[in-house]
């Protein structure tokens, strides 16, 4: 039975039943702030976070793609198993034969080719406000198949492959989002009352293995609910990598985080990974709350051994992959921080739909309005 909710746990997000849904929702939740207000606090928000992010880590708001060729290999598969694909759909009126493109699922994989491009430079990059759909999404109350994310990317040198540039990274990026709390404090005084604590100052770094000695018979999910029931704040490193119970964390995707670098040894025992998700306890769905997975992108050596991993050398002569093994794309560090999840934690929101607009099914929308929750059409 362990076994089984273990493999179960490294499925795709969502919570999976409309049964579960409706059970986990909170039970006496008022929004704080009018759809007005919510929106003014909204864009206040992400304007502090893009200028900020830039000015913490040296990075340039630029242009990013909707849709991308399929045979580019620049599109974000999410994961290893081929489970969650991307929309496919012709275009180009008039061609002898049609372009085959694909909407992205995240700008994972272009923004490094990007780095090139524009051409950044060591300690320079970019950040983009990411637009993707995820059409196998199960939609509950914090994944919708519409995603937006600043999507950030940063060129780095080969000494800086290592957990303290990541975790200083991080520790620039928490600080950020307590700006942006703070801020959306100021102009709404009531968001901040005993029932909602704030974030923490500061963000507890933990690889996985460590998590998972500490709550052995848990599956992923509830192992992470434990340990924020600790730190309210976690970042957790090393996502990817089978762990000494023979599961990965979760599963990632092989050709951008690296999850195979040796790392830590502790207590004899060899770690691995140079990425990792922040996440949080949300106190208003009194559930974990991922806001951003980020890591150090795989050189040219971790890919092959990633890709041999995951059964997927065929993906090497693909355009993107090629550009990293010959060198072509520079070695960089980069995430994804999810905006609406943002928005949904800061003005203290019990459903993404309150904060952005996109398709929900009437079953859950129904669910909703029963406890006081309404999403936006």
């Amino acid at each position: 039975m362990l076994v089984e909710s273990k493999k179960a746990d490294l499925a795709g997000p969502g919570i999976s039943t409309y049964e579960k849904v409706e059970q986990i929702l909170p039970k006496d939740y008022q929004s704080i702030l009018n759809r007005k207000e919510t929106m003014q606090a909204l864009f206040a928000v992400k304007r502090y976070i893009e200028e900020n992010l830039c000015k913490e880590l040296n990075l340039m708001m630029v242009q990013v793609p909707l849709i991308v060729e399929k045979d580019s290999g620049m599109n974000d598969m999410l994961d290893r198993d081929g489970s969650r694909t991307p929309v496919d759909f012709p275009c180009g009126l008039g061609l002898e034969k049609r372009l085959e493109a694909q909407v992205v699922q995240a700008a994972t994989k272009w923004k490094r080719f990007a780095l090139k491009q524009f051409g950044f430079e060591v300690g320079e990059g970019l950040n983009t406000d990411m637009r993707a759909v995820r059409k196998d999404y199960f939609l509950d109350h914090d994944h919708s198949s519409y995603v937006d994310q600043w999507d950030w990317e940063k060129v780095i040198m080969a000494k800086d492959r290592n957990l303290d540039y990541l975790k200083d990274t991080v520790r620039k990026i928490w600080k950020v989002l307590k700006g942006a709390e703070n801020l959306a404090f100021e102009m709404f005084p009531q968001l901040k009352s005993d029932k909602y604590p704030p974030l923490p100052e500061e963000i507890k770094f933990l690889h996985a293995e460590e998590i998972l000695d500490m709550f052995p018979d848990l599956p992923r999910k509830e192992r992470e609910t434990a340990i924020l029931q600790k730190y309210p704040a976690v970042f957790i490193v090393g996502i990817g990598w089978v762990l000494k119970d023979g599961y990965p964390h979760e599963m990632r995707a092989a050709d951008y985080d690296d999850w195979v670098t040796p790392t830590v040894t502790k207590n004899g025992e060899l770690y691995h990974g140079l990425n990792g998700d922040i996440l949080v306890w949300n106190p208003v769905t009194k559930r974990r709350h991922e806001l951003t997975s980020m890591g150090v992108r795989v050189n040219a050596e971790t890919l092959k051994q990633q890709l041999e991993l995951s059964d997927q050398l065929d993906s090497l002569k693909l355009p993107y992959h090629q550009g990293i093994i010959t060198g072509d794309y520079p070695l960089s560090i980069g995430g994804g921080i999810g905006q609406s999840r943002t928005y949904m934690l800061l003005l203290r929101k019990a459903h993404l739909g309150e904060v952005t607009v996109s398709v929900w099914p009437k079953q859950l929308k129904d669910i909703c309005k029963q406890k006081n929750i309404f999403v936006l059409d």
